[in-house]
Order: structure tokens, then C-alpha cells, then sequence
């Protein structure tokens, strides 16, 4: 148990998702927050929270939350990032940081000078067998690094009829699926690989410019169930799918291909790198294994298992080999890696966790990939 007190602020898709894996975790859940009044109640109750906040100055005002977790729309991660900091709290905030590169700059200054724990939650880093490959990479056992390739894809916004905020420009920011899921794939890469990304060329696609939207709003990958309801006609901007070509410091090359209009596929992450010694594949539909590539040996299986891996991914298992896990555990891992770093009190100690600066790194990668779009040619970082 961690005698840290934290809050989550916002109840959409991911807030619940915070609590339950604060809660495996053993951290001190004391309340939610949210503007919308009934269904902050509605979240507090099913957790059994002791506390419901209706404003955010209350949370940042009560000295029983030591941590914040930031839930909310894009839009106001930036202000609600800055105000927590200011107020001496520690804060994990969802991706993206904020709506462009000034404010995650001014962001990641503030949190040095605070001396607060700055996190972004990049929680598909702590799979266990991204994190062999990162310790693939680091012993020397995958080579010099040629090429990585990969994708993210989706199918939740299929249709024209599908909605969700992050569709609208000025809710999410001018980019949606590479910011969106394209960030995770992104930070992923440059986790296991120490690779930074120098040159982008994008093209990006709106698949669907007009989009139906609801006169009521709609939770995160929700539409598939929900009743139908009256709409409105609202007018998109932001990218349904896209390719990005990659040029890495040091000579490797990439590509990444993004898509939220993939019917069938509805959370799913691949990549395959490519050393001078193997060749490694993932995909997060499929959590427990990884491919394992050889010219002059038979390619290998890695199942995720406590026993077969390194010590570095054997902290990130909980269960034994044969007992899958999956999505919901990266977030407990990433929350357990986040707590024990400020239930050990050195914060000049390495991170363990991914930072605010890994935040902005993504930002300034999604505005070259923006730019290079706008102006159909590579773009340096």
C-alpha cells in the first residue's frame, strides 16, 4: 500500500481505467473529479471513493492528494498540468502533454524547477516484452539497428457516424490518429531502441470530412453500444489515417502507418525492427509472444514468461508463463514504476517512468509530421 493520496481528474474511458489499476496497485484512491456532477457521483460510488470534487482547485487545494492524474480532453492538460505543479503536486498526465510544443516546453522547465514527478502515460512501454526488447537492444543482442516498421490501427471511428471529441480540432489539436495512437507507437520505438527520430515526410487523410455528431457527448470507444440518438452534421479536420516515413539519427529508417478506419482491427499495435544480428516483431493484440528473426537458424517464439526473460521484464510480470497478460496490466505496471519512484523519495534518481519531457519529444515529432503533411516534404525535428 503507498500512503500517497491521489485523485483522478475526469470519468471518460480512461479515468476508470486509472482507478482500477491505482487500485491493484494498493495506491490510495481519495476521490474523482469532474464538472459533470452525476456522473463524477455515479464513478465514486462504483469505486466506493470517498471523495467527489466537482472543481479542480478544490483537488489542488486539499492536503490529502499528493498525486494527480489528468483524464481530461487534450485541451486542458496543459492548464491543469501547470496549476497542479504550482500547487506542489505530482502529476501523470494522459497523452497528449498539451495542444502544442511552446506549452509542453514551459511544462517540462516547470517541473524541474518544481522538483515535482512529471509523468506522461506512455503505458504500452511497459508491455513485458517491449521491455525485452529495449534490454535486447541495450546487451547488444539485436545488432546496429537498420530499419523499424509498424503500424497502429483502429476501427472505432469507422463510420461517419462514429463521434467522439477528439475528432474536433480545437478539443484534441490539428492531428488525431497519429497523436492519438500514433504517439504511443512512436515513444514505444524510441523506448526500446535509444533511437531519435531527426526527418519526417507525412501524408495524412480525412477519410470522412463530415461527421454526425451526437447532441449528447460520447465516451471513448462507445458507439458500437450505445442507443441511437439525434445528431447534428460537424464539419473534421483532423486525419483518419496516414503514413509517415522515418529518418533516425545515425542512419536507420522507418515507417509508421496510423489508421482509426481499419474495420476489424480495433487496438492494434505492430512493430518490426530490424538489427544486424536478428530481427524482432510485436503486436499488442498478442501481447505474450514475440518473434524473434534469424538468416541462418530457425526464427524463434518468446512467450512471456517469468522465467525465459530478462530481469528487467521479469519486474513487469505478475503472473506465470501461460497466464496472459495484457492491456490493463501496462497501466499497473506503469502506475507501480510511477509510485515506487516517489515512495523512494530521490527524484534526481533516473526515471522510471516516462517523463514530460518524453511528452514533448511527441509533440515536436506531431508538428514536423504536421508541417510535413501541410507542405508535402521532409521536415526536420
Amino acid at each position: 500500500m503507498y500512503d500517497i493520496g491521489v485523485v483522478v481528474v475526469g470519468t471518460g474511458f480512461i479515468g476508470p481505467v486509472h482507478i482500477e489499476a491505482l487500485r491493484r496497485i494498493g495506491a490510495h484512491v481519495v476521490g474523482v473529479c469532474d464538472v459533470a456532477q452525476e456522473k463524477a457521483k455515479q464513478v465514486a460510488q462504483a469505486w466506493g471513493l470517498p471523495k467527489v470534487y466537482f472543481r479542480y482547485e478544490d483537488v489542488l487545494a486539499d492536503p490529502d492528494v499528493q498525486v494527480v492524474h489528468l483524464c481530461t480532453p487534450n485541451r486542458l492538460h496543459y492548464g491543469q498540468a501547470k496549476a497542479a505543479l504550482e500547487a506542489g503536486k505530482h502529476v501523470l498526465c494522459e497523452k497528449p502533454l498539451a495542444m502544442n510544443s511552446t506549452e509542453s516546453a514551459e511544462l517540462v522547465a516547470l517541473a524541474a524547477k518544481t522538483g515535482r514527478v512529471a509523468a506522461v502515460d506512455y503505458n504500452l512501454r511497459f508491455y513485458p516484452l517491449v521491455i525485452e526488447a529495449r534490454d535486447m537492444v541495450q546487451r547488444g543482442d539485436v545488432g546496429e539497428i537498420f530499419s523499424v516498421c509498424g503500424s497502429y490501427v483502429q476501427d472505432w471511428l469507422f463510420y461517419p457516424t462514429d463521434y467522439n471529441w477528439r475528432v474536433l480540432a480545437s478539443e484534441g489539436g490539428q492531428l488525431r490518429a497519429i497523436a492519438d495512437i500514433g504517439t504511443h507507437w512512436l515513444d514505444m520505438i524510441h523506448y526500446i531502441t535509444g533511437l531519435e527520430v531527426e526527418s519526417v515526410c507525412a501524408d495524412l487523410k480525412v477519410v470522412h470530412p463530415i461527421r454526425q455528431r451526437p447532441t449528447g457527448e460520447v465516451e471513448t470507444f462507445a458507439g458500437k453500444v450505445q442507443k441511437i440518438i439525434p445528431t447534428e452534421p460537424v464539419e473534421i479536420t483532423t486525419e483518419d489515417h496516414g503514413a509517415v516515413l522515418l529518418r533516425f539519427k545515425g542512419g536507420a529508417r522507418g515507417v509508421l502507418w496510423c489508421s482509426q478506419v481499419t474495420a476489424g482491427r480495433k487496438n492494434c499495435l505492430r512493430f518490426e525492427l530490424a538489427g544486424s544480428k536478428c530481427a524482432l516483431a510485436f503486436e499488442s493484440e498478442s501481447p505474450n509472444q514475440m518473434w524473434i528473426g534469424h538468416r541462418e537458424r530457425a526464427n524463434e517464439w518468446l512467450l512471456r514468461d517469468p522465467g525465459l526473460v530478462s530481469e528487467a521484464a521479469r519486474r513487469a510480470i505478475t503472473y506465470p508463463g501461460g497466464h496472459n497478460e495484457g492491456f490493463p496490466d501496462t497501466l499497473k505496471q506503469a502506475f507501480k514504476a510511477l509510485y515506487d519512484y516517489i515512495a523512494a523519495g530521490d527524484y534526481t534518481a533516473p526515471p522510471t517512468y516516462a517523463t514530460f519531457a518524453d511528452g514533448h519529444r511527441e509533440i515536436l515529432l506531431c508538428e514536423a509530421i504536421l508541417k510535413s503533411h501541410q507542405e508535402q516534404r521532409w521536415v526536420n525535428v
